[in-house]
């Protein structure tokens, strides 16, 4: 499969994202790649910026495409994707569906009978996939065959870290990957804000902190050093960061964000 075709049935933010990563990184062209939505007139237009060929409805996507990207509202999938098992099954087409709480267990359920002859590989992804940053959390059980599975890392790892982990963990592990880039904006506009109110101008303290956290994370995943470490080799005895972490550590930072995560998961 070393030029196929991508089809995505709903093509809202997170789509978008990740075919404006595959076109940026060149593992695809826009003419590469097909797409249905619920608005036609509203995507025409998302998908002339990437030269995307719009199709009318998910059966049309289905038979141009070979990865089938389901990327509809989690609801949406039983009424949409069902009646398409047939024309799913066909060789050489396979799904990777991007819907949080979809795990090939709740697929096997869905279409039943059909299941065995489907290939699939159920993700969750991040919204950074659109510059080439992106995490995909990745369902270690899957039905691809060999060629397909290549061809999954080769186009997803050119715009993000595939990280595979059980079906039991899909969920936590997609909130972090998921859910966080949120989080992580409200502290970039928190330290824009601060930057702003001792004098600094928005855009300049924006930058500041957006380059200091892509930095962080860069080397974190360089070494891999535990993240405590890397803090304590910041904060020198009696220095200015570490009285900023002793303000944080009152406020309970940490405890917000593991609050956070267990809002979600529940």
């Amino acid at each position: 499969m070393s030029n196929p075709t991508i089809g995505f049935i709903g093509y809202g933010n997170m789509a978008q994202a990740i075919a404006q990563g595959l076109v940026d990184a060149g593992a695809l062209t826009g003419g590469d790649i097909v797409a249905c939505a619920a608005h036609f007139d509203k995507l025409e237009a998302n998908a002339a910026k990437l030269g995307i060929r719009p199709l009318r409805d998910a059966s049309a996507v289905v038979q141009a495409a070979d990865m089938v990207i389901i990327a509809i509202k989690p609801y949406q999938i039983e009424s949409v994707m069902a009646p398409l098992a047939s024309e799913l099954a066909k060789p050489g087409k396979f799904i990777v569906s991007i819907a949080a709480g979809w795990t090939l267990s709740t697929y096997r359920t869905l279409f039943a009978d059909r299941f065995a002859s489907l290939r699939i590989q159920c993700t969750v992804p991040n919204t950074p996939m659109a510059v080439g940053k992106g995490v995909l959390v990745t369902e270690a059980e899957h039905t691809l065959e060999a060629d397909q599975a290549e061809t999954f890392e080769r186009l997803f790892s050119a715009i993000s870290l595939i990280e595979r982990v059980d079906a039991p963990l899909m969920g936590v592990a997609g909130t972090i990957a998921g859910c966080g880039p949120a989080f992580t904006d409200m502290y970039l506009e928190a330290l824009g804000d601060a930057g702003v109110k001792h004098g600094l101008q928005r855009a300049a303290a924006y930058r500041l902190a957006a380059k200091m956290i892509e930095g962080v994370g860069a080397m974190y995943m360089a070494a891999e050093t535990h993240p405590g470490a890397m803090k304590d080799a910041v904060c020198s005895p009696g220095g200015t960061t570490i009285k900023g972490v002793a303000s944080l550590e009152k406020h309970a930072f940490r405890g917000a964000v593991i609050d956070a995560i267990d809002a979600i998961v529940g």
